[in-house]
């Protein structure tokens, strides 16, 4: 009967009016978690290294300092929109490094670690940058649309950098 809800509703919780996010603001919150704790588990990983250029060190370093309260703050996020964080990995398609990528790049070491990270991370981050323009042609949650134009121009510049570096090594 018209205006009887009889339970076939399709929306979910995360876009309820209230909750200020719709679902492309929770999986792209909820992917980018994932995806950046993968940038600081590469950047551990080359920053954990002797022999590393010095100028990889310096954008590892940025990139933890830029990308750990960023996670921080999506966490916060999917608890303020009652979304689970997210706990298993995602695509291989997003940027992200496999298992044997990440073991690559744990055992080179010097010169040859630098180049794998430089390598890896710019397939990393134009995953991100791909996440992040979904997220600013979908998203309705002005914060995290924000968030993915800082992420797609920030990325955007150090992809150029990691470019310039590699060139150089």
């Amino acid at each position: 009967m018209p205006g009887m809800d009889h339970g076939s509703s399709s929306s979910t919780a995360s876009d309820a009016p209230a909750s200020g996010a719709n679902d492309a603001d929770t999986m792209f919150a909820a992917m980018m978690i994932v995806h950046h704790q993968q940038a600081v588990d590469m950047s551990d990983l080359v920053l954990g290294k002797e022999g590393i250029d010095p100028r990889v060190v310096d954008l590892a370093e940025r990139i933890k300092a830029a990308q750990a309260p960023e996670i921080e703050k999506m966490q916060d996020w999917l608890d303020d929109w009652g979304v689970d964080a997210p706990s298993g990995g995602i695509g291989h398609g997003d940027g992200m490094m496999t298992e044997d990528d990440m073991a690559a790049l744990e055992a080179a070491s010097g010169a040859e670690a630098s180049k794998l990270f430089l390598e890896q991370m710019i397939v990393h981050h134009e995953g991100a940058m791909a996440m992040a323009e979904t997220q600013i042609a979908d998203g309705e949650n002005p914060d995290a649309v924000a968030l993915a134009e800082s992420i797609a121009s920030s990325q955007g510049d150090e992809i150029a950098e990691m470019k310039d570096i590699l060139g150089s090594l």
